[in-house]
């Protein structure tokens, strides 16, 4: 288990004791990326059998997983963050799932909300989707529509993306793959990952409802971080521009700026003004990288239609949210 932390001391303490009693067996590591806080010193005092990873400077969450990833030799691995509470027997049906089939790239557990255990967690919740404009959603939450766990998603199915707060990964499939995109610094970048698998002919998956974790989220950024936003539509339209089959590039491309751009105007007419220059900022960064990107797909070798891709929705999911009013995943008629 890798856990990737930057002034995290807080969380580390709270949430270590909890992955070091349900490690099943497992080495844990983490990861420093240049920590000023007391980390270091918390974790050399207070937890003697986490093996730690130092780096000299803040790689990010991309950048800072590859790096530590290359350092460790295991068949599989366990990105973990540090504001996870893993449950007992959490780890074992992960490790069966990827054992009993080696086309499967990576597999997440179900993830539950820290603050109300009731609720899915909006990073994960029970396995990830996107539409046919490559916006996320996930089984038990779609945008900011979180459902009550009742057991409803409690069946294991491959999916489009597993969560980056908690998923165990093939090695070999991550180094042949590339690993993380270190352009995207972080925000969508294990999804960019299992779109990348699935395109290169492997799967990902929920591992269903006996493998579960609580999850504090937002512990880097706050929900209304403008650098947030620009993150999101900045990465949003790499995704979709690296790994859209050729036949359907153009014209998903197209929409999903004029619906960055109604997101950017709704920003504006809210007084919203940090969010909106995101927006603006996150299109311009984009096309400053073009070449970078047009590269990057060249390497990802897109070729999968939206209905050759498990966990897909063929329609816009904003569309249905916002307009049709369809707030729950059961609403939308995923396959």
């Amino acid at each position: 288990m890798v856990i990737l932390n930057y002034n995290g001391a807080h969380f580390l303490r709270q949430f270590l004791p909890g992955v070091l009693a349900h490690a099943a067996g497992a080495r844990v590591v983490v990861a420093d990326n240049a920590s000023t806080d007391d980390s270091l010193a918390l974790l050399q005092r207070e937890f003697p059998a986490v093996e730690l990873l130092v780096f000299s400077e803040n790689y990010g969450f991309c950048e800072g997983y590859n790096h530590a990833l290359r350092q460790v030799e295991s068949p599989f691995v366990v990105l973990l963050n540090s504001d996870v509470a893993v449950q007992p027997g959490w780890l074992p049906p992960l490790r069966e799932l990827l054992a009993a089939n080696p086309r499967i790239a990576a597999a997440q557990p179900k993830i539950l909300a820290f603050s109300d255990p009731t609720l899915f967690e909006h990073a994960g919740a029970a396995g990830g989707y996107l539409d046919k404009l490559a916006y996320p959603l996930c089984r038990g939450r779609v945008f900011d529509t979180l459902e009550t766990d009742h057991g409803q998603y409690d069946d294991a199915r491959p999916v489009a993306w597993a969560s980056g707060a908690c998923c165990l990964v093939r090695t070999s499939i991550w180094q042949e793959l590339g690993g993380l995109e270190p352009a995207f610094f972080a925000h969508m970048e294990e999804i960019d990952f299992c779109w990348r698998a699935q395109n290169a002919g492997y799967e990902v998956w929920y591992a269903g409802g006996h493998s579960v974790v609580h999850h504090v989220g937002g512990g880097t950024l706050p929900k209304s971080s403008a650098r947030k936003t620009y993150l999101n539509f900045r990465n949003g339209l790499a995704l979709l521009y690296k790994n859209s089959a050729p036949s359907e590039l153009a014209s998903a491309f197209a929409r999903r700026l004029v619906l960055d751009w109604v997101a950017g105007l709704r920003f504006l007419l809210a007084a919203n003004w940090p969010e909106a220059q995101a927006v603006g900022r996150a299109h311009m960064h984009f096309f400053q990288k073009l070449s970078y990107w047009q590269q990057r797909r060249r390497l990802a070798k897109p070729r999968l239609l939206v209905g050759q891709r498990a966990g897909t929705y063929a329609g816009s999911a904003v569309w249905a949210y916002f307009l049709q009013g369809k707030k729950r995943f059961s609403d939308l008629f995923l396959t």
